[in-house]
């Protein structure tokens, strides 16, 4: 329809109507709705790039808003334009800063070191330290990643067990190393990339059964204790074990050619719907070049019975955590006999009286790879 306005149209008429008219050879009085300086109450009135609050920029890397007064404080790793009187807002630059900062907490720093390699390797911050003993001072040039002195070793002590570490209450994760106390920090802040890589160069250092052992492990046993103590946390235990899942995987999908000419075949028992064991397991096999047949929790009884048949294993390891799915009947249900394949079980679900006489349980995951290895490669 025709001949209608708007209310937006009628807002501006109002505004033109109203609007005094200029007297001829004076100046034109100031409307209010011209626009004029204005005083920005996030104190960006020098830019328009956007800053952030303590809150937000908290809730962006996972730590408590105490934690960046704290860095502020200590390290002067705080908002570049704070004025007294005006509310902390962080700016590209200050948020950049503090992103180093908390890559190096992740590799296993101290806070002073990761202070020092935020401040070397991004733009430099004013010299406003009140609390620190002195001015700190950048070491080297800050050309690559993580390789300033005692951000790869870890040196000076991160607090883990307590509650100053990322994300709050913290880790009981007391004498570990400094990988490990960045996993679980990269845990508690829910920083998916960063929990994958620490994990993938711990393999490659140190290969699958120490890094699982000395770290992983160790972060699993420590994120389920915090759950079961707070009643919270869920979120943290599964994205752990799902980047874990994939790191291991990573490992099965870049390993090399396996020697073994008949395979193992590895399953977690019908009905258990945890498998994240057997796939370390798995991993560990393929870097010592065994081959093998991963299937997963979703395998019924009579898939699990006709994998074994079309795949002639070698060997074959069962895996089960809750007793009430570690059957003894389900090893009669495979035709392990007829393929003259070794049969393994493996997981806290087993009891060794129960077993009949010609499985063996396996123990730690050490002993799982050096069991199984001896038996396909002889």
């Amino acid at each position: 329809m025709t001949g209608l306005l708007s209310t937006g149209q009628i807002r501006n008429m109002s505004r033109v109507t109203t609007r005094p008219e200029p007297v001829r050879g004076q100046d034109s009085p100031k409307s209010i709705d011209e626009p004029g300086p204005v005083d920005n109450p996030d104190g960006a009135a020098s830019d328009d790039q956007p800053r952030l609050s303590v809150a937000a920029v908290a809730r962006r890397l996972g730590v408590a808003p105490a934690t960046l007064r704290t860095w502020d404080r200590r390290y002067g790793l705080g908002p570049s334009d704070h004025t007294s009187g005006r509310h902390r807002r962080y700016g590209p630059d200050d948020i950049a800063r503090l992103e180093q900062m908390q890559r190096a907490l992740l590799r296993g720093a101290s806070p002073a070191e990761a202070a020092r390699y935020a401040r070397a390797v991004a733009a430099p911050l004013p010299q406003r330290y009140p609390d620190a003993a002195e001015p700190p001072q950048p070491d080297g040039s800050g050309d690559g990643p993580m390789m300033l002195s005692g951000v790869l070793d870890g040196a000076g002590d991160l607090g883990f067990v307590g509650g100053t570490n990322t994300g709050g209450r913290g880790l009981k994760v007391a004498g570990a190393g400094p990988r490990t106390r960045g996993l679980g920090r990269a845990a508690l802040a829910l920083d998916s990339w960063s929990v994958q890589r620490l994990l993938i160069e711990s393999m490659d250092t140190d290969g699958v059964v120490e890094t699982w052992r000395s770290m992983l492990q160790p972060v699993l046993r420590a994120v389920s204790e915090r759950r079961q103590r707070s009643g919270s946390g869920i979120e943290v235990l599964q994205l752990l074990i799902d980047c874990a899942s994939t790191a291991l995987r990573s490992v099965i999908a870049n390993a090399p050619a396996p020697v073994n000419p008949r395979p193992v075949v590895l399953a977690p028992v019908p009905g258990e719907a945890q498998e994240l064991e057997l796939v370390a397991l798995a991993a560990a096999l393929a870097a010592n070049r065994v081959g093998h047949r991963l299937f997963g929790a979703a395998l019924p009884r009579e898939g699990l019975a006709a994998a074994v048949r079309r795949s002639a294993p070698a060997a074959v390891v069962l895996w089960s955590d809750q007793s009430h799915y570690a059957s003894p009947r389900v090893l009669e249900d495979i035709p392990i006999t007829r393929q003259r394949a070794r049969a393994f079980v493996a997981g806290a679900g087993w009891a060794q009286e129960a077993l009949p006489a010609h499985v063996e349980l396996l123990g730690s995951l050490e002993t799982a790879v050096t069991r199984v290895s001896e038996t396909v490669l002889g």
